[in-house]
């Protein structure tokens, strides 16, 4: 019944699926091209490979995706157990706020964060306020105020994969388990944690791949040692205006993100297949 569908549906979904392959393909070809001088010559990619500052941004971009996707995992974990705890009124009502940063402009959320996290910001202010003496915390342009920046936009990416595990649980399960007198820890760790585990992986694989192609706000809040690949790009575009080492960049995020999202795939494919 599936793949009748699915067939039926091939003649709607073509023309935008051959758009989005063009609009995507285009630019990757003319960056692939771009950064082998025209299919010659493979001089960009050891030019970059041979210099400090694409290592250095190299695992500046794996440890910020790393740990981005982690505290983006934490919070959203929990914002989803809170979510799976009430009726589906209220459920419908506090999914708008977790999609809000969604809706907002990446750019206005970076500008907004240097006003709430600035040495003269909201949360320094308040803090100078309550304990009498000045304080200046050092929340933006270091690593934290990336964190921050990218963990705002990456928890809904985790929050809907979890809590779709969570309401999937046999609720039988909990009273079980209560029954035969575990604790509340006991059930989260022998109950839920291993049943939406799934989620979680699919959550936080998600985030880790959108977080390696991050650009305005390692730009924005974040210092000079946090420069990512695709800063690396810019400069390169923009700085030294060789476009052949910043297409080289380029194709190779694009591979670093490709082979990241390869088990995002297979496991969402997974769930698919366990659902049916």
């Amino acid at each position: 019944m599936n793949t009748i569908a699915t067939r039926g549906a091939w003649p709607f979904i073509a023309p935008a699926t051959i758009l989005s392959l063009l609009v995507a393909l285009v630019p990757l070809i003319f960056i692939v091209y771009n950064s082998t001088a025209g299919g010659t010559s493979a001089e960009a990619f050891t030019t970059i490979l041979n210099r400090n500052l694409f290592r250095r941004a190299l695992r500046t971009t794996i440890n910020v995706s790393v740990l981005a996707s982690v505290v983006s995992l934490i919070l959203g974990y929990i914002v989803a157990m809170h979510l799976s705890r009430q009726t589906p009124r209220k459920r419908a009502l506090l999914m708008v706020l977790v999609l809000l940063p969604f809706w907002t402009s990446i750019l206005v959320k970076s500008y907004a964060f240097t006003i709430i996290l600035g040495r003269e910001g909201i949360i320094n202010t308040f803090l100078s306020w309550m304990t009498g003496m000045d304080v200046e915390l050092p929340l933006i342009f270091n690593r934290v105020g990336v964190i921050i920046g990218m963990t705002n936009y990456l928890t809904p990416l985790v929050v809907f994969p979890v809590l779709a595990s969570l309401l999937a649980i046999d609720p039988a399960l909990y009273r079980a388990a209560e029954i035969m007198g575990a604790k509340p820890a006991r059930v989260f760790l022998t109950v839920t944690l291993p049943l939406s585990a799934p989620g979680a992986i699919a959550g936080v694989l998600s985030a880790g791949v959108v977080s390696l192609g991050f650009f305005i706000v390692p730009a924005l809040l974040g210092g000079r040692q946090d420069l990512m690949l695709a800063n690396l790009v810019d400069f390169y575009t923009r700085e030294v205006l060789d476009w052949n080492v910043a297409s080289a960049v380029g194709v190779i995020l694009f591979f670093l993100i490709a082979i990241c999202a390869v088990p995002v795939m297979l496991l969402r494919r997974r769930q698919q297949k366990g659902a049916h």
